[in-house]
């Protein structure tokens, strides 16, 4: 049996995917063509997404500003690349009121225009150096396609914009923060993520290099999640920010960004969730607890209020069930909504000095008795939650991760069951290309330090240069 309202993940991934979103109140369409409306279940995961990484932002030093969300279409163009690489994305500002504008203005598609211009102000000498800043936002791009979550033309996420004095410190920043991406998706989110560093093709526009962290969503397509970009002196020439350094001389400064999305929510719903509704990891959940009264006696009642109290005190986010509604038409409610663990409580299980604990990951039940330490035993069954979810979807990925020694053999492969598929590579955009003629396979990053699986490349048969990881993307 399923959830009625969500389609079978297994026969229609697509459907299943948004009806999840819908059962589960995360998103909802709106009346501006592209745009979603954030539900409040949908908003309580993005602030704790928000509330750990911020936190984790703050510990390595960085600070939170804003700037506007409009940039002047002179300035977003002194950086050649970045208004190339964005420009069939910008959404355009023509008119103030009645009053045609002298120039347009960009609804932001990234920052890294207006940080560069308020640097070059703030920026004089070797000591006003680093400033490693960051922004909580939305950001608009005109995307063609749109989907919960994954694309769309409004979307919330974070991003860093650091500047330092030394390549050296620059590039150790761009790293940190890709370690930074990783840790959370494999200690919060439960999803084992691959990091590495992106083509030059598939690199972000104006960067020297880009390190990306890709996940794999259940039906073997990835996700890219989150991305770390070394600028070098790139943007710092284009937008003249320079500074005296210890040398007394004048130099261009090094930069880098950095940034995750909202998106990530539809990861966790793509690694995760069944076809019986959303499935939190405890880490990520805002309510990672629900107790379920069933009855109305005192006793019920005061044991619920007691466990309730005793687990919020000792940090672990619980709430009781007091709604007006039948015991399991509760049961299905928080199934549906992903609270990791249920507590039912009810008169005749209380009467031999019984509870029941309904894990969400596995639907298993577990009855207890009550003179268990509950915030304990809670904690373990919380922690083992959390990383036999991480386990399941280890597990799931390896299963759809593939070796392929020639074209024949990739095309096999992503006609039967995509994934990641491991491959060497020339190095040469002709075959970068050529692969992607196979259902838009794209790499999705170099890792070198993996073994060589052959040493031609998969493509054109010359000498591989690089191990590559291909995939098709959301």
């Amino acid at each position: 049996m399923n959830n009625k309202a969500i389609t079978k993940r297994d026969e229609d991934f697509a459907k299943w995917y948004t009806d999840v979103v819908r059962a589960a109140h995360l998103c909802d369409y709106s009346s501006v063509k592209g745009c979603m409306v954030i539900e409040p279940n949908g908003y309580a995961i993005w602030e704790k997404m928000q509330s750990i990484l911020d936190s984790k932002f703050k510990e390595l030093g960085h600070v939170n500003v804003a700037m506007p969300v409009l940039i002047p279409e002179n300035l977003l163009k002194k950086e050649g690349e970045l208004v190339n690489g964005f420009a069939p994305e910008v959404a355009w500002v023509t008119m103030g009121g009645k009053k045609e504008l002298e120039e347009r203005l960009a609804f932001r598609p990234t920052s890294e225009t207006l940080f560069c211009d308020y640097y070059k102000d703030h920026i004089s000498s070797y000591r006003d150096l680093p400033k490693l800043y960051n922004q909580w936002c939305n950001v608009i791009r005109w995307e063609k396609e749109t989907r919960p979550f994954l694309r769309s033309r409004e979307f919330w996420w974070q991003e860093g914009h650091t500047i330092h004095s030394t390549k050296e410190e620059a590039e150790k920043e761009t790293k940190q923060m890709m370690e930074v991406y990783k840790w959370f998706h494999h200690e919060i989110l439960a999803i084992p993520s691959i990091t590495g560093i992106k083509t030059e093709k598939e690199k972000f526009a104006g960067a020297e290099y880009t390190l990306t962290n890709e996940a794999l969503m259940y039906n073997g397509v990835a996700l890219q999640s989150g991305t770390s970009h070394y600028f070098g002196q790139k943007f710092s020439k284009a937008y003249d920010v320079k500074f005296l350094n210890k040398d007394n001389k004048l130099d261009y400064a090094y930069q880098t960004s950095w940034g995750t999305t909202t998106r990530m929510i539809g990861g966790l719903i793509m690694v995760h969730s069944d076809d019986f509704g959303l499935v939190l990891p405890p880490k990520i959940a805002p309510k990672q607890v629900v107790i379920i009264p069933i009855g109305d006696d005192n006793e019920v009642l005061d044991l619920a209020n007691k466990y309730n109290e005793e687990l919020n005190n000792n940090n672990i986010t619980s709430y009781i069930d007091y709604s007006d509604k039948s015991p399991g038409f509760k049961f299905a409610e928080a199934e549906v909504n992903g609270i990791p663990l249920r507590i039912e409580i009810g008169s005749r299980d209380l009467k031999e000095n019984k509870i029941t604990f309904a894990r969400r990951d596995t639907r298993e039940k577990i009855v207890e008795t009550t003179n268990i330490d509950i915030v304990s035993y809670v904690n373990n069954l919380l922690d083992n939650i959390q990383s036999s979810m991480y386990k399941k979807a280890l597990e799931r990925r390896d299963k759809l991760t593939f070796e392929a020694h020639n074209l024949k053999e990739m095309e096999d492969i992503l006609n039967k069951q995509p994934g990641f598929i491991h491959a060497m590579w020339c190095g040469n955009e002709e075959c970068e290309a050529k692969i992607k003629e196979i259902k838009g396979c794209k790499s999705r990053l170099i890792d070198d330090s993996l073994d060589s699986i052959d040493d031609k490349c998969v493509a054109c048969g010359r000498d591989a240069k690089h191990h590559v990881i291909w995939g098709i993307q959301y």
